[in-house]
Protein backbone atom coordinates (compact mmCIF):
# COMPACT_ATOMS: atom_id res chain seq x y z
CA UNK A 1 0.00 0.00 0.00
CA UNK A 2 1.26 3.52 -0.64
CA UNK A 3 -0.51 4.83 2.02
CA UNK A 4 -4.26 5.67 3.20
CA UNK A 5 -6.63 8.24 1.69
CA UNK A 6 -9.74 9.28 3.67
CA UNK A 7 -13.28 9.60 2.35
CA UNK A 8 -15.81 12.50 3.98
CA UNK A 9 -19.40 10.77 3.31
CA UNK A 10 -22.68 11.98 4.41
CA UNK A 11 -26.25 11.72 3.84
CA UNK A 12 -27.19 12.31 -0.22
CA UNK A 13 -23.37 12.09 -1.16
CA UNK A 14 -22.93 12.61 -4.51
CA UNK A 15 -22.47 8.86 -5.92
CA UNK A 16 -20.49 9.34 -8.37
CA UNK A 17 -18.05 11.59 -6.91
CA UNK A 18 -17.62 9.12 -3.98
CA UNK A 19 -16.86 6.00 -5.96
CA UNK A 20 -15.04 6.81 -8.47
CA UNK A 21 -11.74 8.53 -6.52
CA UNK A 22 -12.26 5.49 -4.50
CA UNK A 23 -11.79 3.07 -6.98
CA UNK A 24 -8.92 5.38 -8.44
CA UNK A 25 -7.03 5.49 -5.41
CA UNK A 26 -7.58 1.57 -5.05
CA UNK A 27 -6.51 0.75 -8.21
CA UNK A 28 -3.13 3.68 -7.94
CA UNK A 29 -2.08 1.28 -4.62
CA UNK A 30 -3.63 3.50 -2.45
CA UNK A 31 -5.95 2.03 0.74
CA UNK A 32 -9.14 4.29 0.83
CA UNK A 33 -11.20 4.53 3.67
CA UNK A 34 -14.43 5.80 4.13
CA UNK A 35 -15.37 8.06 6.97
CA UNK A 36 -18.81 9.17 8.06
CA UNK A 37 -20.46 11.23 11.08
CA UNK A 38 -21.33 8.48 13.25
CA UNK A 39 -23.96 6.84 11.09
CA UNK A 40 -23.16 3.36 9.70
CA UNK A 41 -24.17 3.86 5.91
CA UNK A 42 -25.17 6.43 4.09
CA UNK A 43 -27.52 6.60 0.79
CA UNK A 44 -26.28 8.84 -2.42
CA UNK A 45 -28.29 11.33 -3.64
CA UNK A 46 -29.18 8.64 -6.55
CA UNK A 47 -30.02 5.92 -3.46
CA UNK A 48 -26.02 4.15 -3.76
CA UNK A 49 -25.58 2.48 -0.49
CA UNK A 50 -22.08 3.58 1.14
CA UNK A 51 -21.34 1.31 4.43
CA UNK A 52 -18.39 3.53 6.07
CA UNK A 53 -15.26 1.99 8.07
CA UNK A 54 -15.69 4.73 10.63
CA UNK A 55 -16.52 7.94 11.98
CA UNK A 56 -13.74 10.58 10.78
CA UNK A 57 -12.16 10.80 14.42
CA UNK A 58 -11.51 7.34 14.00
CA UNK A 59 -8.40 8.10 11.29
CA UNK A 60 -6.15 10.75 12.53
CA UNK A 61 -4.14 12.63 10.05
CA UNK A 62 -0.54 11.32 10.90
CA UNK A 63 -1.76 7.90 9.43
CA UNK A 64 -3.14 9.72 6.05
CA UNK A 65 -1.87 10.50 2.58
CA UNK A 66 -5.07 12.61 2.07
CA UNK A 67 -8.06 13.50 2.16
CA UNK A 68 -11.24 13.77 -0.33
CA UNK A 69 -14.32 15.75 0.39
CA UNK A 70 -17.01 14.65 -2.49
CA UNK A 71 -19.72 16.70 -3.02
CA UNK A 72 -23.50 16.34 -3.48
CA UNK A 73 -25.48 17.46 -0.20
CA UNK A 74 -23.59 15.80 1.90
CA UNK A 75 -20.94 18.64 2.69
CA UNK A 76 -23.43 20.83 3.87
CA UNK A 77 -23.83 18.38 6.73
CA UNK A 78 -20.17 17.84 6.86
CA UNK A 79 -18.91 20.73 7.02
CA UNK A 80 -20.96 21.48 10.62
CA UNK A 81 -18.84 18.31 11.86
CA UNK A 82 -15.85 19.72 14.36
CA UNK A 83 -14.03 16.29 13.70
CA UNK A 84 -14.23 16.52 10.28
CA UNK A 85 -13.20 20.22 9.82
CA UNK A 86 -10.43 19.52 12.08
CA UNK A 87 -8.88 16.33 10.50
CA UNK A 88 -9.14 18.56 7.14
CA UNK A 89 -7.19 21.42 8.42
CA UNK A 90 -4.70 18.89 10.44
CA UNK A 91 -4.17 16.97 6.73
CA UNK A 92 -4.06 20.40 5.02
CA UNK A 93 -1.45 21.61 8.25
CA UNK A 94 0.98 18.50 7.13
CA UNK A 95 1.49 19.03 3.56
CA UNK A 96 -0.98 16.44 2.50
CA UNK A 97 -3.32 16.27 -0.29
CA UNK A 98 -6.55 17.62 0.25
CA UNK A 99 -9.20 17.07 -2.74
CA UNK A 100 -12.44 18.18 -3.18
CA UNK A 101 -15.17 18.41 -6.05
CA UNK A 102 -18.50 19.86 -6.49
CA UNK A 103 -20.30 21.25 -3.43
CA UNK A 104 -17.06 19.78 -1.37
CA UNK A 105 -15.44 23.46 -1.09
CA UNK A 106 -18.18 23.82 1.46
CA UNK A 107 -16.27 21.60 3.69
CA UNK A 108 -12.52 23.16 3.26
CA UNK A 109 -14.19 27.15 3.13
CA UNK A 110 -15.31 25.70 7.01
CA UNK A 111 -12.19 24.54 7.90
CA UNK A 112 -10.96 27.64 7.15
CA UNK A 113 -8.08 27.12 4.01
CA UNK A 114 -9.24 28.26 1.19
CA UNK A 115 -8.42 32.47 1.61
CA UNK A 116 -5.43 33.11 -0.82
CA UNK A 117 -5.98 30.18 -2.68
CA UNK A 118 -6.89 28.66 -6.26
CA UNK A 119 -9.56 26.23 -6.40
CA UNK A 120 -12.67 25.60 -8.54
CA UNK A 121 -15.94 23.69 -7.65
CA UNK A 122 -19.69 23.52 -9.11
CA UNK A 123 -20.96 26.79 -10.22
CA UNK A 124 -23.58 26.70 -7.74
CA UNK A 125 -21.29 27.82 -4.72
CA UNK A 126 -18.51 29.54 -7.02
CA UNK A 127 -19.59 33.04 -4.78
CA UNK A 128 -18.95 31.01 -1.56
CA UNK A 129 -15.38 30.16 -2.57
CA UNK A 130 -14.73 33.87 -3.22
CA UNK A 131 -16.39 35.13 -0.49
CA UNK A 132 -14.08 32.71 1.75
CA UNK A 133 -11.10 34.47 -0.28
CA UNK A 134 -10.57 31.88 -2.59
CA UNK A 135 -9.36 33.08 -6.55
CA UNK A 136 -12.47 30.90 -8.64
CA UNK A 137 -11.60 29.42 -11.94
CA UNK A 138 -13.56 27.52 -14.30
CA UNK A 139 -11.43 24.74 -15.07
CA UNK A 140 -11.39 20.67 -14.88
CA UNK A 141 -9.51 20.33 -12.27
CA UNK A 142 -7.22 22.89 -10.32
CA UNK A 143 -3.97 21.99 -8.35
CA UNK A 144 -2.90 24.75 -5.74
CA UNK A 145 -0.15 23.38 -3.64
CA UNK A 146 -1.45 20.15 -1.98
CA UNK A 147 -5.29 21.19 -2.78
CA UNK A 148 -6.95 19.63 -5.49
CA UNK A 149 -10.30 21.01 -6.89
CA UNK A 150 -12.23 19.69 -10.08
CA UNK A 151 -16.01 20.88 -10.70
CA UNK A 152 -18.32 18.15 -11.61
CA UNK A 153 -19.16 14.35 -11.78
CA UNK A 154 -18.04 14.58 -15.69
CA UNK A 155 -14.85 16.12 -14.33
CA UNK A 156 -13.70 12.89 -12.50
CA UNK A 157 -11.11 12.03 -15.14
CA UNK A 158 -9.07 15.31 -14.50
CA UNK A 159 -10.04 15.18 -11.11
CA UNK A 160 -8.21 11.91 -10.82
CA UNK A 161 -5.10 12.27 -12.53
CA UNK A 162 -4.69 15.92 -10.41
CA UNK A 163 -4.93 13.80 -7.55
CA UNK A 164 -2.51 11.26 -8.31
CA UNK A 165 0.02 14.18 -9.42
CA UNK A 166 0.07 15.85 -6.07
CA UNK A 167 -0.07 12.16 -4.49
CA UNK A 168 2.68 11.36 -6.71
CA UNK A 169 5.05 14.31 -5.69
Amino acid sequence: MRGTILILVGPEYEDLEVWYPKLRLEEAGFEVKLAGLGEREYRGKHGYPCPVDGAVGDFPAAGLAGIVAPGGWAPDKIRRDKNALQRVREVHEAGKMVATICHGPWILISAGIVRGRRLTSTVGIRDDVINAGAEWVDQPAVIDGNIVSSRVPKDLPAFGRAMLEVLNR
